[in-house]
């Protein structure tokens, strides 16, 4: 391989790298990896997860999060009752505090709740997700959607109460 075969090999291989990068920075607040599973035919509302991580001196909150995708988009949390049953409600926004990581995972603790589809998330897909913070202002991120297989971390019974 000569000189400029390499060149090229290596600069197609950093645009590669940066194309598929997914994480996200406003002010302190670093956004990583906001994926959403896949529905199936009529589901109408889906979840959206990402990893929130403020590096500064001072709490950020999550105020709101919106995309077109949905109709209305919430900050939800997700919780185990003492009778083994999964509870969903809408937080109004989520503090994140100095140096603090908030990892979404599907059935435990926060979520996006993205409700009233406009059309099924299928694997591959990348929708727009506006995410605002209190100091940080507005950061658009992708949601990159991932099959919808389920995941060790998915268990219980989910309730949707608000």
């Amino acid at each position: 391989m000569n000189l400029r075969q390499l060149t090229f090999a290596a600069l197609t291989l950093c645009i590669s790298a940066s194309s598929m990068a997914h994480d996200y920075r406003a002010g302190d607040i670093y956004v990583d990896h906001p994926y959403a599973r896949a529905t199936v035919a009529g589901q109408t509302s889906g979840g959206a997860y990402l990893t929130l991580e403020n590096k500064g001196s001072s709490t950020d909150t999550l105020v709101s999060a919106t995309s077109p995708a949905a109709t209305s988009v919430e900050i939800h949390t997700m919780s185990m009752t003492a009778d083994n049953v999964m509870r969903m409600r809408e937080v109004g926004s989520l503090d994140i505090k100095s140096k603090e990581k908030i990892t979404m995972l599907p059935g435990d603790g926060y979520h996006i709740m993205l409700i009233g589809l406009k059309a099924p998330l299928k694997a591959g897909d990348k929708l727009p997700l506006t995410l605002t913070f209190k100091k940080a202002g507005k950061l658009e991120t992708a949601i990159v959607v991932e099959d919808g297989k389920k995941k060790a971390t998915d268990t219980g019974k989910m309730e949707h109460h608000h």
